[in-house]
């Protein structure tokens, strides 16, 4: 019997906010909400932006004004809507407009002359270059250089941002204060957050699902692309000799970019379990995904947490994918927007992701998602909750490439096997009428018409008409190795409320585009809850790593609950979740008012080495109720 690998929990932080309790999904899609849907995700990102601090039962902003919850609402709308998803790069990451950098100027003097100039001693390069003659110039430090011929020299200046859109963190939220974060890199000050809100959102206590499984039955599959690159981690190391500063004994480990794993598992979870990290460009979580998926069918886990965190918003990683032309710059915008460079200083920032619109390249995000996987007898027993369960996930390669960013027939597989693994689970009648597809929507050109190419494609194979496609990277951005995590809780939002989050940068859709059997809108989709029984993730990432998922709704997973399990046991399952379902909530209530209750365990509960019990059959550790066992089945006895 394969186990399914049902989703019980989720959480993170990116553009739209918090992630946990369809957060970031409603702010997506506020339009088409009532206002007391959404009154609570406006209420938690005003705490969230310090726009107001909750003391004492009571709003207060900086100026001390107290608010009743809805004045808060009200009062700071717009600022909400402004400080959020994308737009122009703030100045907490850096100034755009005037980013430092070094020029390189070349200095002689005229004629036969020296070069002369008057510097400390301690300034002075090692060696001494040829044509540099030294005097000192006083008993102190001082010394007199004169230098025939030219020299060269690195002059500190500054220049303005190709680039200057991205999916930010809310304005204001700064993760470094949520924890003590001891100087780390900011991917993973947003993994422990993101992780910890993840936690928090299954709704029972950690040590609780710890003691229901065996030590090694829980996974962690996490990670970066981009490693950790700012300048507490590879951004540090690598920059340190040439700013004169010295490397830190932190630089080197903090950069891997395993280490949002290797975090969780130390300071979040205390877990002894499998842990790891696929790479695979922008299909990442996917790639993780299908790791955790595979533990949880085999057996191998019982829980399973899975997810990715990406913190590149620096100038030194825009410069290198604006050097790729991969990026919406000013100059592209300016040009679709209809403007010329006198006013290059209109452009609309927040409409420079436009997938499969008239675009111009994609829009750097940071994000950092989580998700908790649990097998479904474990998830009965201890009464989880149910947001829907991971089917499949295939992954697939191009074969021989012209160019590494382009893409390539891998996603035709992707999309094809998920689609005919859906109809073999569920039925044709489901996928064609109740299913949608998140799509990589990357908002470049050669994105536009590849991906709509293939979705068409694969409908046209299994007659699906008016199949309804989503792109939420034009409201968040491209996070990179996050981003399918980023399509994967907007799903979760769609299966719960109906609505399926439009393309609302897009004026009107490319001409370019194949998309006879695909229903795009630039308008949020109505649907009844329960109406959308599947959801299809598509992903690309540069050299050829294509991945595609599919997800279940948790209506249609209950159906499969009762098939498998009876309508008894479903009943007491979904009675069980009552409790789950309350301490959950309490939870969502702590972090709309500013504490997001993040856990950092550092040195906690260590596990003393010499209290470690072993036998020929098991392994005790202590603090773990359940041992692990060490004797497995032979899986080659025939050979023996």
């Amino acid at each position: 019997m394969t186990r399914l690998p049902l989703i019980v929990g989720f959480g993170g932080i990116g553009p739209a906010g918090r992630s946990s309790f369809h957060h970031a999904y409603k702010r997506l899609v506020f339009e088409s909400l009532p206002n007391n849907s959404y009154h609570e995700t406006f209420l938690g990102l005003a705490t969230m932006m310090n726009l107001v601090s909750y003391q004492n039962g009571h709003y207060r902003d900086d100026r001390g004004t107290t608010y009743q919850p809805s004045e808060v609402v009200s009062r700071f709308k717009e600022r909400i809507l402004e400080g959020t998803l994308v737009r122009k790069i703030e100045i907490d990451h850096f100034d755009c407009d005037q980013v430092d950098w070094h020029k390189k100027v070349s200095l002689q003097a005229p004629g036969s002359e020296a070069l002369v100039f008057i510097t400390d001693r301690k300034q002075l390069p090692q060696p001494i270059p040829t044509n540099w003659k030294i005097k000192p110039v006083d008993k102190a430090h001082l010394v007199r250089v004169s230098i025939q011929g030219k020299a060269d020299f690195l002059v500190n200046s500054q220049r303005e941002m190709a680039a200057q859109a991205a999916g930010q963190l809310p304005t204001g939220f700064t993760p470094e204060t949520q924890y003590n974060a001891r100087s780390h890199p900011r991917g993973l000050q947003m993994a422990i957050i993101a992780a910890s809100d993840a936690i928090h959102s299954i709704g029972i206590p950690w040590k609780e699902i710890v003691d229901a499984v065996k030590p090694d039955e829980i996974s962690v599959y996490a990670g970066s692309v981009m490693s950790q690159l700012d300048e507490n981690g590879y951004g540090g190391l690598m920059t340190s000799r040439l700013k004169g500063q010295r490397v830190s004994a932190k630089h080197l480990a903090l950069g891997l970019n395993t280490m949002p794993a290797d975090f969780i598992n130390a300071y979040v979870l205390g877990n002894v379990g499998v842990t790891g990290n696929s790479t695979g460009a922008c299909a990442s979580f996917l790639y993780n995904l299908r790791n955790g998926m595979q533990d949880i069918q085999s057996g191998r886990s019982r829980v399973v947490i899975v997810g990715n965190s990406e913190a590149p918003l620096t100038p030194e990683i825009f410069d290198g994918y604006n050097a790729m032309g991969a990026l919406a710059n000013n100059e592209k915008l300016a040009a679709i927007q209809g403007l010329d460079k006198a006013d290059a200083h209109k452009i609309d920032h927040r409409l420079a992701s436009q997938p499969f619109g008239n675009n111009c390249g994609f829009t750097l995000s940071e994000s950092a998602q989580f998700v908790v996987l649990m097998d479904d007898k474990l998830a009965m027993d201890i009464g989880a909750q149910n947001h829907g369960a991971i089917s499949d996930v295939f992954i697939n390669a191009d074969g021989t490439k012209k160019s590494i960013s382009a893409p390539g027939p891998g996603n035709y597989i992707t999309m094809a096997k998920a689609v005919a693994s859906a109809v073999s689970l569920v039925g044709i009648d489901t996928v064609r009428n109740r299913s949608m597809v998140m799509a990589h929507g990357s908002s470049t050109p050669q994105n536009r018409v590849s991906e709509s190419k293939l979705l068409d494609k694969v409908a046209a194979a299994f007659d699906i008409r008016q199949w309804p496609v989503s792109a939420v990277k034009s409201y968040l951005g491209h996070s990179l190795s996050p981003a399918s995590a980023d399509q994967l809780v907007s799903v979760l939002g769609t299966f719960k409320y109906g609505i399926i989050p439009g393309i609302k940068t897009v004026e009107s859709f490319a001409e370019d585009l194949h998309a006879n059997r695909l229903h795009l809108s630039n308008r949020d989709v109505q649907r009844s809850p329960g109406n959308i029984e599947l959801a299809f993730l598509n992903s690309k990432g540069f050299g050829g790593n294509n991945a595609s998922a599919c997800i279940l709704s948790p209506d249609l997973v209950n159906k499969m609950l009762s098939k498998r399990y009876g309508s008894d046991s479903l009943d007491r399952f979904l009675s069980r979740q009552r409790k789950t379902n309350f301490y959950a909530n309490e939870y969502d209530q702590c972090a709309i008012k500013g504490d997001m209750q993040t856990i950092y365990r550092f040195g906690e509960d260590m596990i003393d080495e010499d209290q470690i019990e072993i036998t020929a059959e098991s392994l005790s550790l202590p603090t773990f109720k359940h041992s692990i066992k060490l004797g497995a089945e032979n899986k080659y006895a025939d050979m023996f």
